[in-house]
């Protein structure tokens, strides 16, 4: 084995409040956008590590004001999508991209199979070994659950503009989805847009959720939304509601 790809750094995976009795669990894929330090900038420049393709933007905050709202455990990915994206399985090509929206990430160019080996063994199995060993004692302990993944999109991507707001993501089962989505009447919310199953985002849910039996849903909001401390203090308190109430439901 070569050396450690995050020598000398914390693990990728943080679980916060893993005894939280919530029937939900909570996770965020692309929860930051931190970069190994053998890795350096990936020849990007500081302010594209800021940007979207970089990570989803206030969905941490978003994500951690919920959990304590509703009393959740939560699992946060806190090194950047561009290191590895894990919400894609190892064979994607999305998983560690080369080509990011319209941005090429020259630090992903030509990998050996030992560095993609490093970066899925280092950040994605951590990360994914954490869901299902929270999952697992909640399931040996009695506690019923469900998993909701929290997201952002840009408002603009390729040039094109999106109205919607909210998107509600789901594959065969649409059991939670369908009852959230009732919720914001006055918000432009959606089923599977702006992304849906065709678009491979569904990898996380699929791979935890769908196996179990577990009701689930990804969450994807608009990121201009919640780039702020006070969008983000409104929808975790938007998403608190549907998520208290359904808990007796």
């Amino acid at each position: 084995m070569g050396a450690s790809l995050l020598e000398g750094e914390d693990g990728p995976a943080v679980l916060m409040n893993g005894a939280g009795r919530s029937p939900y669990v909570i996770v965020c894929e692309h929860a930051g956008n931190r970069l190994p330090k053998r890795l350096g900038t990936l020849g990007l420049a500081a302010a594209d590590l800021e940007r979207h393709i970089a990570w989803d933007i206030g969905a941490e905050k978003v994500s951690r004001l919920l959990a304590r709202l509703i009393d959740a455990p939560l699992v946060l990915q806190r090194y950047s999508r561009l290191v590895y994206d894990c919400n894609r399985p190892p064979e994607s090509p999305d998983a560690m991209p080369m080509v990011s929206e319209v941005t090429a990430i020259p630090g992903n160019r030509d990998l050996t199979p030992a560095e993609k080996l490093a970066r899925t063994r280092e950040i994605y199995r951590p990360f994914h070994a954490a869901i299902a060993d929270l999952l697992d004692a909640r399931a040996c302990d009695g506690i019923a659950t469900s998993l909701v993944s929290i997201h952002s999109f840009t408002p603009v991507y390729k040039g094109k503009p999106r109205s919607v707001e909210l998107g509600i993501l789901h594959d065969r089962d649409t059991r939670l989805s369908a009852r959230l989505i009732k919720s914001f009447p006055n918000i432009d919310a959606r089923f599977n847009e702006p992304y849906g199953p065709k678009d491979g985002v569904l990898h996380l849910l699929n791979l935890h959720a769908a196996p179990r039996g577990l009701q689930h849903a990804m969450i994807e909001i608009r990121n201009d939304l919640i780039a702020q401390e006070r969008g983000q203090d409104e929808w975790a308190q938007r998403l608190s509601v549907p998520l208290s109430q359904a808990q007796t439901n």
